[in-house]
């Protein structure tokens, strides 16, 4: 009994250190989840890896080379990897494959792969070769790093997050439709980085022709190192831009890399975008207006696991409205802009069992602001 207590301390130190790791490529991995692995070897840690960016080593592959580089031996190592190591042939070989030609005899893992491709599959694989295999383990923390890619794999939606900025007294922009800057600068740099580990940032025409925003990662406004910001600045999100009766300037600043742009409207592709190089979608819905289910349908078909939706209250409140937001985020500024100014969200009720109720995960401040953390409740 104390030897497994023992192990099990073990398990979850190393556990924790690799979804740590896992960390690490949190505005990077898209499309591909966020994955640590650490290997341990007579309970000492001999390599850690977590996978950079798409295309390149995953997790478990780059701490057998930080393990070689280090000059440690694998052979009877137990690997903690905090997604169920792959077992099919993508852009990388099998990580099933590399464990088991290293002569790794234990593999402890956070959660099941939800992709199809893989969901069981590199677990009986490494069960076949002869290696012990625990878990789940730390699966709640493993969860929560890969929201957006589990729900893409299990609904064909992405995780959408709506960021919206109040006063005190719940006003997102005077009436006029000014709103710059409502919060300060470092409730602006923490929503840079939420743009950072989003693979797409939607938002609306009004917002656009108001404000001119870039919807881009700026390294320097990140508050990460160096390195890490510009790693973070060079995988930019798609920048998508809700447009039904086609009004967006050809100088709008968010078309200044039409590779990543893309602008949804309701009618026939403008010459004026298309010889810019911006890609145009239609997507009119039964109502006429563009139909957001759609939308964010065909953004998961271009592996979009995460999405932010940087928008006026009336295109907040459509998604809303639509049951199509997973999480709020609100940042609330210590001012009060009046009766006249706008609300946070365009979103009609009429009475109190229409209410529609949220669950509030967490509340912190964020420089001089707020920054509250919400999701639906049933």
């Amino acid at each position: 009994m104390h030897i497994e207590t023992d192990r099990l301390i073990n398990d979850r130190k190393h556990m924790a250190r690799a979804i740590e790791l896992a960390r690490c490529g949190l505005y990077t991995t898209m499309p591909n989840p966020r994955v640590g692995c650490v290997l341990a070897r007579d309970e000492q840690v001999v390599g850690e890896g977590w996978h950079v960016r798409a295309g390149e080593g995953h997790a478990e592959v780059n701490a057998l080379a930080n393990a070689a580089g280090r000059g440690c031996a694998v052979a009877g190592a137990t690997a903690y990897v905090t997604l169920e190591p792959c077992s099919h042939i993508g852009r990388t070989a099998p990580c099933c494959d590399a464990l088991i030609n290293a002569g790794i005899t234990r593999v402890v893992y956070a959660m099941q792969d939800p992709n199809p491709q893989v969901a069981g599959q590199g677990l009986a694989r490494l069960k076949q070769a002869g290696i012990e295999v625990t878990g789940p383990l730390l699966e709640s923390e493993a969860l929560e790093l890969n929201k957006g890619f589990i729900k893409r794999m299990t609904s064909g939606l992405p995780y959408v997050r709506c960021k919206l900025a109040m006063s005190l007294d719940g006003r997102t922009a005077m009436a006029s439709g000014e709103s710059q800057w409502i919060t300060g600068a470092a409730a602006r740099s923490d929503v840079q980085r939420l743009r950072a580990k989003s693979c797409a940032v939607v938002t609306g025409i009004d917002s656009i022709l108001l404000d001119d925003s870039s919807l881009t990662v700026r390294a320097n406004e990140l508050g990460l190192a160096a390195d890490a910001a510009q790693l973070a600045a060079d995988k930019q999100p798609l920048r998508v831009m809700l447009d039904s009766r086609q009004r967006l300037p050809d100088t709008a600043k968010a078309l200044a890399d039409p590779s990543s742009a893309i602008v949804v409207s309701c009618g026939t592709e403008r010459q004026s975008l298309t010889a810019l190089g911006v890609t145009q979608w239609q997507m009119t819905g039964e109502d006429g207006r563009i139909d957001l289910d759609a939308l964010l349908r065909k953004l998961a078909d271009q592996q979009c696991n995460e999405v932010l939706v940087e928008a006026g209250s009336t295109l907040a409140g459509a998604f809303v409205a639509a049951g199509l937001v997973d999480e709020l985020i609100v940042y609330m500024a210590p001012a009060l802009m009046g009766s006249s100014a706008r609300p946070l969200l365009d979103l009609p009720i009429d009475t109190m069992a229409e209410k529609k109720s949220v669950v509030v995960k967490d509340i912190r401040s964020i420089g001089d602001d707020w920054r509250i953390t919400a999701t639906f409740s049933g």
